[in-house]
């Protein structure tokens, strides 16, 4: 049965597709104008040694790109075909396809940088949440209540309209600091976590989600950022509703 849970990171791996289609389609046109004809398993096995490549490596925001600078791929090639006459004239162009493959990546990997935030803008709490139906939450630090429930439905109802504020981080923790007399474990500011929810599909988002005390703050931390967000009405109720 096919499964559409996909975790992954949907628009990488569809431009990364792409990438290979547009490489494929370029070796079909090279193999048809070339004279000598190899064996279509060893023109791949040249296509992916040109691929090897010494590169720099910089990550942007979340994102890897990669930047290829020697072709030790295609050199690796030479020195083993070379010893055959016409052998590498018959690869040659293959391999090249290869190692120019990797600014192919590298177009992929740019396009992705910038649909990504499109498709999944990260300031929408919409994104990093998208599935609500099974949200709650645990008290995980003595500050917060062990009777404090999610109002699902509350919550459900201001996603949409949750307004993204700046992550003071310093400033929480001095105000954390004051309000516990010295003794940084006393108070925390944000003493839920909320389980059982999931980022919009294809993200590849896999966020860890706290709530604060009030119940109108939300604190959102991937592997690329941290996000806080602000709503209108608390989201708790029982002994910690405010």
């Amino acid at each position: 049965m096919f499964n559409l849970d996909f975790t992954g990171d949907a628009v990488s791996v569809a431009l990364d597709v792409l990438a290979w289609l547009v490489i494929g389609l370029l070796a079909v046109r090279l193999y048809r104008k070339q004279q000598a004809k190899p064996r279509v398993w060893k023109v791949v096995v040249a296509i992916l040694a040109g691929v090897f490549a010494f590169s720099i490596d910089w990550e942007m925001e979340g994102t890897m790109m990669r930047f290829p600078v020697l072709p030790l791929g295609v050199w690796i090639l030479y020195a083993v075909l070379n010893r055959v006459e016409d052998r590498w004239d018959n690869y040659r162009r293959f391999a090249w396809l290869g190692f120019a493959g990797n600014f192919i990546f590298l177009a992929a990997s740019l396009l992705s940088f910038l649909l990504y935030s499109a498709v999944y803008p990260e300031g929408d709490l919409s994104t990093h949440i998208a599935d609500t139906d099974e949200a709650s939450i645990i008290a995980t630090h003595p500050s917060g209540a062990g009777d404090a429930a999610l109002d699902r439905g509350k919550f459900a109802d201001q996603l949409a309209s949750a307004e993204q504020e700046r992550v003071d981080s310093d400033g929480w923790y001095e105000e954390m600091f004051q309000e516990s007399d010295g003794e940084r474990n006393r108070n925390e500011r944000f003493p839920y976590q909320m389980t059982g929810v999931s980022s919009k599909w294809g993200s590849g988002m896999k966020p860890i989600i706290y709530v604060e005390e009030d119940g109108k703050g939300i604190l959102v931390s991937t592997s690329r950022n941290q996000y806080y967000y602000r709503l209108d009405d608390s989201v708790l109720k029982g002994g910690a509703a405010r």
